[in-house]
């Protein structure tokens, strides 16, 4: 390698500063000839047995260890914030910009080279693809992988989406509380992340459809075997790359992005995408706005056969052909000259790929939704847009005008929704408030709202759902998410009362609340900001500096790629 790498401002020459980062090293175990200008790889981690999609990491990262040993580099393991999304209050994604902090300042401060992506539950994935994307070094992503299918008395059952299910008919009367709980231990049957296209399964297809991973990272189950050898592959690559110089900047391209949201839209991924690809764009320095989810999005057919759109789960994915069958077959939707980890174009990389079950994969013909993708709204409720996933909305609810009904927060939402007093019916249009990136604060997956017990107890399985909100991606439902700007800041949203008319046209891309404009100004005049949920810490930064969904929820002074320049010594 004709260059100096970057490891060598630490570990090179005859001096004081690398005499001490050499002796250190060295109370591991390693010999004189690790530090002879070999590329240095760290390997960041997000294992915690907190986070139990990524508690299987300890296994896996020896896999790639042994990778970049075999590659001839220096592999050296770092453990940053796992934003874990099963556990974590009051939602993971409040510490997802903290998280990348972490990581941002972990690769520029130590001696690595490259940078291996250790990511599975889902806010990982961003924060990870965000610090990283703010050093631009040579980066690639590993995920951790998907569980096995879940099984229930000879059914297959999926994560996420079968728990709304199962809650839904319990409250309803329709299922017994007994088999409730025998689901408690079916639906996960291994390591790994939700089996589901929930947002960790849709973030590990994005970073391989952005060209960041190898292609079979995204469907290939937890506890495969196939999943140790992409480990071991992906060591040796970070080595390669690094000697190519192959940084994130020459893959995270315009055209990268466009190829993700044009996936996203194939396999019916999460609306979760929108705000952390938004995010991961910011950092990188690419023009990615709101709109441009709905421009390269809106013609896509939806063809995986996927829970929560379809009925398949991500290991049957694996066996169909995963993510390299699916781009096949929209290809000519792709830049397929698009870099990736693997040195060669998107196109190359998928020209081998075959679908193996149209079950699953559907021909085009026989999509589920013809134009799927994520449908971005605006109108006087949401100016600064609004997002709905068509291809788990309801049909006949994606044209609906409906009297709302309004909750205030979280917790008022809670206290009245199963009142038999409450005036809703199933024309009615629900609105949530508060819950946005300052208000919750941290936008939790709570725009899902459960139905009234009296409705469910009539049959009714959907109605149309507003907040500023996320939700999960395991979630299905006529729901619009990411109302901006948000309540808590004084959006529209904050004023909306019990009673009003609101329209929803999705074909249109309209969401509009049938108030006048002077009614409006009458009711911001008297509106007054919530009070925060708490103050210092963490939580009052980012309630200050947090930005609105529609650029994607970052920190503002977090935004742009600030390189990995070596800094001053330490001693």
């Amino acid at each position: 390698m004709s260059r100096k790498l970057r490891s060598q401002h630490w570990f090179g020459g005859m001096d004081k500063d690398a005499f001490i980062h050499r002796s250190w090293m060295k109370n591991s175990g390693l010999p004189d000839d690790a530090f002879d200008g070999r590329p240095v790889i760290g390997i960041c981690n997000t294992f915690s047995e907190f986070t139990p999609c990524n508690a299987h990491f300890r296994g896996l990262v020896e896999h790639i260890k042994a990778g970049v040993l075999e590659a001839g580099g220096l592999p050296l393991e770092f453990p940053v914030f796992s934003c874990g999304e099963s556990n974590l209050r009051p939602t993971a994604m409040l510490f997802r910009n903290l998280a990348s902090m972490d990581v941002e300042e972990a690769i520029r401060g130590n001696p690595m080279d490259g940078v291996v992506l250790m990511a599975g539950c889902d806010k990982t994935t961003p924060s990870l693809v965000m610090g990283a994307a703010s050093c631009d070094l040579p980066s690639i992503v590993i995920s951790g992988g998907p569980m096995l299918n879940g099984r229930l008395k000879g059914r297959t059952i999926g994560s996420g989406t079968d728990v709304w299910k199962f809650s839904e008919d319990v409250r309803a009367g329709v299922m017994p509380q007994k088999d409730f709980m025998a689901a408690e231990s079916a639906m996960s049957r291994s390591a790994g992340h939700c089996m589901t296209m929930g947002t960790a399964s849709t973030m590990a297809s994005m970073v391989e459809a952005l060209g960041l991973a190898l292609p079979g990272n995204a469907a290939c189950p937890a506890v495969d075997a196939q999943r140790a050898r992409l480990g071991r592959l992906t060591g040796r690559r970070i080595v390669e790359m690094v000697a190519e110089d192959l940084r994130l900047s020459k893959i995270l391209t315009r055209e990268a992005f466009a190829n993700a949201i044009r996936v996203n839209g194939a396999i019916g991924g999460s609306t979760n995408a929108v705000v952390h690809l938004l995010a991961i764009a910011g950092r990188i320095g690419v023009d990615l706005s709101l709109d441009d989810w709905d421009r390269f999005g809106r013609d896509v057919p939806t063809i995986l056969n996927l829970m929560p759109s379809g009925q398949y789960l991500m290991e049957d994915f694996y066996y169909a052909g995963g993510l390299p069958a699916v781009m096949k077959e929209v290809a000519d939707l792709l830049h397929l000259d698009a870099l990736t980890v693997t040195g060669q174009s998107i196109g190359k990389n998928i020209d081998e790929a075959e679908n193996h079950n149209d079950d699953v994969i559907l021909p085009r013909a026989k999509a589920l939704t013809e134009s799927g993708g994520i449908a971005v709204l605006r109108g006087n409720l949401a100016p600064s847009g609004a997002i709905i996933k068509p291809s788990a909305a309801t049909p006949a609810l994606m044209r609906h005008r409906g009297r709302a009904v309004v909750f205030e927060t979280i917790d008022h939402y809670k206290a009245r929704i199963d009142d038999p007093d409450l005036e809703i019916d199933e024309s009615s249009i629900m609105v949530l408030k508060n819950c946005g990136p300052r208000g919750y604060p941290g936008m939790a997956e709570v725009g899902n709202m459960a139905l009234p017990r009296k409705l469910l107890q009539k049959g009714v399985r959907d109605m149309v759902r507003i907040s500023d909100a996320r939700m999960s991606g395991t979630a299905f439902g006529t729901v619009v998410l990411q109302v901006a700007p948000e309540a808590a800041v004084g959006g529209v949203l904050a004023l909306v009362q019990e009673g009003d008319w609101i329209e929803l046209d999705v074909p249109n891309r309209r969401l509009h609340l049938e108030v006048s404009d002077a009614e409006i100004a009458v009711r911001r005049a008297e509106w007054t900001p919530p009070a925060p949920a708490m103050t210092g810490g963490y939580q009052s930064l980012y309630v200050e500096r947090v930005m609105q969904a529609d650029t994607g929820a970052d920190l503002d002074f977090l935004v742009g790629n600030r390189g990995h320049a070596v800094p001053r010594e330490s001693h």
